[in-house]
């Protein structure tokens, strides 16, 4: 190593304790101009996230569509699936050589353990892999994979600058709402999502972190991605009064869907891991995966 090398290496770590030693100081730390420079810190590397994971899905899928033929009762759409689920199982078990766990799951597991601390892989593994299935027709979808990389992202850096409790989760919460927001472009919903879903306290002292955030990522993911929306629609009636009966019938009814879905994953989930082999469990979930794919093709992919 080279004396210009060593030397530049010293700067750094002396630039990184002089940050570590300001940030030690609680007034600087719950310093509102602070943390609000670091919520938009998260929201970029958050909303870059969220593009990267997208551009990644799209070039699986160009990959696929542009060297292999699909039609509408292709085989294929049996066993893409289990490819990809394939590929996802050797990433994670040989390159990442850790569980990558559930997104919100993992996430609320960390805060309840009053560290909100989370792995630095999770701050790409969590991209590829989503990619890869959901990129060879997986329907599971990239909010799970992009919230778990924005919310490693957020807890990262607290750690990194070594901030206290309150901030690190705080940074984690803006990393989950910008993946969202992001993936989306739905800041206001990625927001509400956080709050919900992350049991944030609803104050100016969390909303507006949040909120800069989400605005930032999905920002990014605008310049980066077009002005196209996620879903697009246009009302064109009226709001008419006597029509809330059905709207509050059809929120009970959503909710019920809703419930059903939570407890059919807990309970597949459950079966699933019954089984030992962790090939053969590859295998039989690839299997179930790849046959409704090949059923119900519309599932294929994003959906």
């Amino acid at each position: 190593m080279s004396k210009g090398t060593s030397e530049e290496g010293n700067k750094k770590r002396i630039n990184l304790k002089r940050i570590r030693k300001l940030l030690r100081n609680d007034n600087l730390v719950t310093n509102r101009n602070f943390i609000l420079l670091l919520s938009f810190v998260v929201g970029l590397l958050s909303g870059l996230s969220a593009v990267l994971m997208k551009n990644l899905v799209y070039f699986f899928h160009r990959f696929i569509s542009e060297n292999l033929q699909i039609s509408g009762t292709s085989l294929l759409y049996f066993t893409l699936p289990l490819a990809g689920i394939f590929f996802t199982f050797v990433f994670v078990r040989y390159f990442v050589k850790d569980s990558i766990s559930h997104g919100v799951t993992k996430v609320l597991h960390a805060i309840s353990r009053g560290e909100a601390n989370l792995p630095f892989h999770n701050t790409w593994s969590s991209m590829i892999a989503g990619s890869i299935t959901v990129g060879f027709g997986g329907s599971v979808g990239m909010e799970a994979p992009i919230v778990m990389t924005g919310s490693a992202i957020g807890s990262n850096l607290g750690r990194l600058l070594k901030t206290n409790y309150r901030t690190t989760v705080l940074l984690l919460g803006c990393g989950a709402a910008g993946a969202i927001a992001g993936i989306f472009k739905a800041p206001i919903a990625a927001v509400v999502f956080v709050l919900e879903v992350l049991m944030f306290d609803l104050t100016l002292s969390s909303i507006i972190p949040l909120l800069i955030s989400s605005v930032t990522a999905a920002t990014v993911a605008y310049f980066l991605l077009g002005q196209g929306v996620e879903f697009s629609f246009t009302i064109s009636d009226p709001f008419v009064l006597r029509n809330i009966p059905f709207y509050l019938l059809l929120g009970v009814f959503t909710g019920f869907v809703s419930l059903y879905f939570s407890k059919s994953a807990f309970r597949a989930e459950s079966l699933i891991h019954r089984i030992r082999n962790p090939w053969l469990r590859l295998v039989s979930g690839g299997l179930l995966v790849g046959t409704m794919i090949y059923l119900f093709p519309p599932l294929f992919g994003e959906g």
